[in-house]
């Protein structure tokens, strides 16, 4: 037998237009017997030459699409929309068994034809290939789920085909602004006539850009009021955000005329199906995620909301587009509440407050994050063939 082991060589999280790197180790363990030898062979043969053979072995990076059918009508899906870089002149197709159909097939590589392994012996291959730029990012929502795997292929003769898939993620840069937008750099460039000049890869360029973009503070203010009055002026210092941010703002209710309970602020992103796919009158899908709570018992307090990194950022494809905002829920008394000044000593609460809700929704942006992919874990899987 010979087993074949695959590793992400840095980490398992990629940006579109980064280059992969799989390192894919065939072995042949001391002491195997050569199965197929014996079943083709007479056994004296079989004895002489213990070793193990594999006829070929090829890896391609392919994107599966999954649609959940009660949102999408899948049979509005264009037949003859072909998949990014797809190539058909091979019978090595690793995404055939999977559910959905791929938006992505790199072209497959061939590692190897004819490998000849003695026990104890193993060889190792390194796999490399480029993201596409306008790739999808790894996703998983209520209409829609896109992943990736690279998958790795080995045949004896005569035999079937064995497929070992890794999954990865990626996240998409192609929704960012064109560098030309977002050139003025937060850090003063030497370009003096001894400095020395590197050229910078795409991926880097973008995530310059992408610093600037979100390392942008520009304090925006919102005075929030209902039917009786103003409830409370809120503060959020910028709009765009990297994965694992925080979120901060702050809520001033020095100048209200309603009294405010309480406040709970929701992350919730927004799965928008596109027209053309959705099915029913339902085009628009909402999960919440991390969610802050406030007890207004201060006239100045703070919002810190942390946005987790497992998320998806914005992205919009054919079929839906992901945005996000913050959900806001108000608690208001139907009646001013009187609250204590500076000067009293002694203060009870009312037993009973007639109160109501009121929502507000505030649109923000979320990019990739600019920390290293490679603070991921490896990822590592194996099979025997």
């Amino acid at each position: 037998m010979i087993e074949i082991t695959a590793k992400l060589m840095n980490g398992s999280t990629f940006f579109s237009n980064e280059v992969i790197e799989c390192m894919v180790t065939f072995s042949c363990p001391a002491g195997s017997a050569n199965s197929t030898t014996l079943a083709s062979n007479d056994e004296s043969q079989a004895n002489s030459d213990p070793s193990e053979n594999l006829a070929w072995a090829s890896v391609q990076i392919h994107c599966q699409c999954s649609i959940n059918e009660k949102l999408i009508a899948g049979d509005k899906i264009k037949k003859d929309t072909k998949p990014v870089a797809v190539n058909t002149d091979t019978t090595f197709a690793p995404s055939s068994s999977d559910n959905g159909h791929a938006v992505l097939n790199s072209k497959p590589k061939i590692l190897f034809c004819d490998l000849k392994l003695s026990p104890g012996e193993s060889k190792s291959f390194v796999y490399k290939e480029t993201i596409p730029s306008d790739s999808p990012p790894s996703y998983r929502g209520q209409a829609v789920k896109y992943s990736y795997k690279i998958t790795i292929g080995a045949q004896r003769v005569n035999s079937p085909i064995k497929l070992l898939r890794i999954p990865f993620r990626v996240l998409s840069l192609k929704e960012l602004p064109d560098l030309a937008a977002c050139n003025d750099s937060l850090e003063p460039s030497s370009n003096g006539p001894f400095s020395e000049t590197q050229k910078e890869s795409p991926v880097e360029l973008v995530m310059q850009t992408l610093q600037n973009i979100t390392a942008r503070r520009s304090p925006n203010y919102y005075n929030i009021t209902n039917g009786r009055g103003r409830v409370v002026r809120f503060c959020l210092f910028k709009h765009s955000y990297k994965l694992g941010e925080d979120i901060v703002g702050t809520f001033d209710f020095s100048n209200a005329t309603v009294s405010c309970t309480q406040v709970s602020v929701t992350l919730q992103s927004e799965e928008h199906i596109a027209e053309d796919y959705k099915r029913g009158k339902s085009a628009t899908t909402l999960n919440s995620y991390n969610k802050h709570y406030i007890v207004t018992s201060y006239l100045c307090t703070e919002l810190m909301l942390p946005i987790p990194f497992h998320i998806t950022p914005d992205f919009s494809t054919e079929l839906v587009t992901l945005k996000w905002r913050l959900h806001f829920e108000f608690v208001t008394a139907v009646k001013p509440i009187e609250f204590p000044n500076a000067e009293s000593t002694y203060w009870q609460a009312p037993s009973t407050v007639d109160v109501e809700t009121m929502v507000w929704d505030l649109p923000v942006h979320i990019y990739p994050t600019t920390i290293p992919p490679n603070i991921t874990p490896l990822v590592q899987n194996s099979i025997v063939v």
